[in-house]
């Protein structure tokens, strides 16, 4: 028998950095993966801090903006553990906004757009200047992994969670490695939350997304993110991807299938060429596909699990989980902790689903 704190199902970038900041407050904690700790979403995502995209719900703005705001001590902490720097890749974002959009002091004229980027061909877009960051997640994630087994916190992959169920005051896991007593459990399996035994009507569906990356070529010097409803460039400034930028993405319904389709990949390619004409000759180094975790509001699932003491649930964030890691991390501690959390939870509260949400 093993006894932790607090046991987590998934072993994500939500996970992990949630495991991080309970450790950091002197719990036990062990984490649960199916398969190898950040292989999935966390990994295959760009690495947008998109905090004001405009398709993003606007209930989603106080947890981003607590996210951005944790985002260099985050950082900091999993430098010191781990030894390895993250740097952010960009620091700004032309964002396309509809032609009817009143932000007339923020817009940005052609000839702006040819001052910051003289390969970009607007066409029908109009363009806003974003202060906002970007990361490589694949180099975040290799040193949050790194940062957590430095720790005593206990990561156990390849371990399927079966079942849990209440016991007096504590949770009973029953997994592929036996059975673990814990005082509470936290379902942060993503896209595979639903799929679970653990809660099979929980709101939340997988949403695929094909990406590429490319080289970009000596004619185009990219040191900003391009972004419009229909795709992004998110270039590759430093670390051992520098020169590639990262193109994406699709957003399909078509459940746990991470097939990669070449006509896919080359529509978004032609996407990419219409802003950036120089793309048009280059070829994908590497092609992949992720899951997001999706509920139909499009905001995550943050609280306790209706009539299950002691078990909690943070997952559904769709295209913001690498943005919203850290918020996530500290308002699930404080929220498991018994304390108020920085930001108000009711909006990513699963009593919303009775009547907002239903099951894709």
């Amino acid at each position: 028998m093993h006894h932790p704190d607090l046991c987590i199902a998934g072993a994500g970038i939500i996970g992990l950095s949630l495991a991080l900041e309970l450790y950091n407050r002197g719990y036990r904690v062990t984490v649960f993966d199916q398969g190898a700790p950040l292989a999935e979403s966390s990994t295959a995502a760009a690495g947008m801090l998109a905090a004001h995209d405009p398709d993003n719900p606007p209930q989603l703005l106080p947890l981003s903006t607590l996210s951005l705001s944790l985002y260099p001590d985050y950082l900091n902490r999993i430098h010191k553990l781990s030894g390895i720097h993250v740097p952010f890749q960009t620091h700004t974002t032309l964002q396309s906004v509809p032609a009817s959009a009143t932000i007339a002091d923020r817009e940005l004229r052609c000839e702006d757009l040819a001052h910051l980027l003289p390969a970009l061909t607007p066409g029908d877009h109009r363009f806003i200047r974003l202060d906002e960051h970007s990361l490589d997640p694949r180099q975040l994630a290799a040193a949050l992994l790194v940062a957590v087994r430095a720790t005593t916190i206990d990561i156990q992959p390849y371990t399927r969670v079966f079942s849990t169920r209440s016991i007096d005051n504590a949770v009973e896991i029953t997994s592929s490695n036996g059975t673990t007593h814990a005082a509470q459990f936290i379902s942060c399996a993503g896209a595979w939350a639903a799929a679970t035994s653990l809660q099979p009507n929980l709101p939340v569906a997988p949403k695929k997304g094909q990406m590429f990356s490319i080289l970009l070529p000596a004619s185009l010097s990219l040191h900003l993110v391009v972004r419009t409803p229909d795709i992004y460039i998110v270039p590759r400034t430093a670390g051992p991807a520098a020169g590639r930028a990262i193109i994406g993405a699709t957003v399909e319904d078509v459940g746990f299938d991470k097939a990669v389709h070449p006509a896919d990949i080359d529509r978004l390619r032609s996407l990419a060429a219409t802003l950036l004409p120089a793309i048009s000759k280059t070829r994908p180094l590497e092609a992949w596909s992720g899951l997001r975790p999706a509920t139909s509001d499009g905001l995550p699932l943050l609280g306790v699990l209706p009539n299950q003491p002691n078990h909690f649930i943070a997952t559904g964030h769709y295209r913001n989980g690498i943005l919203l890691a850290p918020a996530t991390a500290r308002v699930m501690a404080e929220f498991v902790a018994g304390e108020r959390p920085s930001v108000d939870l009711s909006p990513f509260s699963l009593d919303r689903t009775a009547t907002k949400i239903t099951s894709h």
